[in-house]
Parts: C-alpha cells; sequence; structure tokens
C-alpha cells in the first residue's frame, strides 16, 4: 500500500509560499507560508497535518484494540498536540501528546487503559514518529 501526498514551494523562506495536496484529493493546493508554519497566522503546516494523522490514526487503532477486547466502542476523540522546537539540530518535533475520550459501553478501566497504550505504541504514525509520546486517556459511562 502506498499514498501520496506532494508540496511546491515558491519563493525564500519568509515571503514565499506553498501548497500541500494529498493524493486522494481530498486536500487540493492548500496553501501555507512561514507564517503560518512558525507564527499564528491562519492556515494549516506540516505540523498540523501530522497531529491530525495522529489524532486519526490512534482513534482507529484504539478501536481495533477495544474490539481485540471484545468491546464496540461508540465514539473516540483524540486530539494530537506536536511540539516542535528549535533544538541545536534545528527546527524539531519533541513530542506529541494524545489528549483521548472514549465511549465504550462494558468498558473497564484496566480493559481500556490497555488498550489505549496498545494503540499508542502500535499505531503506523506512533511509530514513524522519532520523539516522545504522551497520552491522557479517558474513559466516559
Amino acid at each position: 500500500m502506498e499514498r501520496k501526498g506532494s508540496a511546491v514551494w515558491q519563493g525564500d523562506l519568509r515571503s514565499g509560499k506553498g501548497t500541500v495536496s494529498t493524493g486522494s484529493g481530498v486536500l487540493s493546493n492548500i496553501a501555507y507560508t512561514f507564517s503560518t508554519r512558525f507564527e499564528d497566522a491562519p492556515g494549516t503546516n506540516p505540523e498540523e497535518l501530522i497531529a491530525a494523522a495522529h489524532a486519526g490514526c490512534f482513534s482507529m487503532a484504539l478501536s481495533a484494540q477495544l474490539g481485540g477486547a471484545g468491546l464496540k466502542p461508540e465514539r473516540i476523540s483524540t486530539t494530537a498536540t506536536l511540539t516542535m522546537e528549535r533544538t541545536d539540530a534545528g527546527w524539531t518535533v519533541t513530542a506529541v501528546h494524545l489528549d483521548v475520550t472514549a465511549k465504550v459501553p462494558g468498558g473497564d478501566r484496566a480493559a481500556f487503559e490497555t488498550a489505549a497504550n496498545s494503540a499508542k505504541s502500535g499505531c503506523p504514525v506512533s511509530r514513524l514518529l522519532n520523539t516522545t509520546i504522551t497520552m491522557d486517556a479517558k474513559l466516559e459511562g
């Protein structure tokens, strides 16, 4: 299986602009700039897209882990907060924190925590990222 994403950048770092697209066409020529990436200007950036991908991957992995434990989640809500810092090597993703809330009828805390921890370490995006990944996982009643 292969998935594709592409980007085009025009100009210098500070005043240039770029676009990102996905092979599926869901994202098509979505603009990004220095200020959307390194400042707080509205728009997207590669790190935000990585965070969204991680949240989506983790949520599906948790659903699979819960299913393997005989539990059927009604809803899994995940927010991934990616931290990028300037290090001696340059800008580096140094951490991702997952905030997870799941509604799992009949789920018990121990089974949920086991499933969440397995999903955190086992989802393909977690394995891709070379950084510390932490998590707060809440089971709703």
